[in-house]
């Protein structure tokens, strides 16, 4: 079981990585192997543990430590769990805790493109979302809805940023999901994608664009990648460009589209079924 330590104050630099830790800090690029990310809730927590992710430290509400106790037990006693009191947690972490635990876990090894492009049937790939919460939430309608793995862009933000972990209910700890290398988007990771056999599908508002619902369900072992661009421009004139369809979800009372998270899960629905 989690080894218990009790903290009076905030101050301690233990608990630097809960709140006083940017994300690219956290991140570690020049030794990834040492790569921490965050998990909030006892929720993500116990899927993070299920997926066999490490743990290295945990952060407690006191008045929710007997509540924690299962989780807890499920790590080693060299992790400690530092316990503060209730009012010191809201302070520390600028928000109320929910169901009062966090943990900080080592980043899992990603896998590459081409990992993805060998062993997936159905990829989503997100290029330059800056939303973490929409990142998390494609991620959620991802695993949900059928899809085999996640490709990111280079810029896109990170799905492994506290809030994309929780937004997507652990989803991102679930599915195998890679991030193109610099100088290799578009052209190397769908190159990569197309020798493995992919159709690609750009979600896009773009001349030649097909109702969705005019695009045949996917034949037995076809293979599908669908593309969405960011929240403000959409995709790339260059990544279009490499797409083999440009599909659009037809919109009524003028609306000219949904938002990426929103349109990830009916796109999802109609071209992985």
């Amino acid at each position: 079981m989690a080894r218990t330590v009790r903290l009076a104050s905030i101050d301690d630099e233990r608990l630097d990585v809960f709140s006083r830790l940017t994300n690219h800090q956290l991140r570690n690029r020049l030794d990834e192997k040492n790569a921490v990310f965050v998990a909030e809730s006892r929720t993500v927590v116990e899927v993070a543990l299920e997926c066999g992710v490490e743990p290295l430290a945990f952060l407690v509400d006191e008045r929710d430590l007997a509540a924690s106790e299962d989780v807890l037990g499920r790590a080693g006693d060299d992790v400690p769990a530092y316990v503060l009191p209730h009012e010191q947690v809201a302070r520390l972490t600028g928000f109320r805790l929910t169901r009062g635990l966090l943990c900080a876990m080592r980043r899992p090894e990603l896998p590459s493109v081409a990992d993805i492009a060998a062993s997936a049937k159905s990829v989503v790939v997100l290029e330059d979302l800056v939303d973490v919460s929409n990142v998390g939430a494609v991620f959620r309608n991802a695993a949900a809805l059928g899809a085999d793995a996640v490709v990111v862009s280079p810029h896109c933000a990170d799905p492994f940023s506290r809030r994309a972990v929780r937004v997507s209910m652990g989803c991102v700890l679930k599915l195998p999901w890679a991030r193109a290398e610099e100088g290799q988007w578009p052209g190397g990771a769908l190159d990569e994608l197309a020798c493995a056999g992919f159709s690609t599908f750009a979600l896009a508002l773009a001349p030649g664009s097909v109702p969705l619902g005019d695009v045949p369900p996917r034949a037995a072992g076809e293979r599908r990648a669908l593309l969405f661009g960011s929240e403000g421009y959409g995709l790339a004139p260059g990544t279009l460009a490499r797409c083999d369809r440009s599909v659009v979800i037809p919109m009524a009372h003028g609306v000219d589209s949904l938002n990426v998270a929103a349109s990830s899960a009916v796109a999802l629905w109609q071209l992985l079924r």
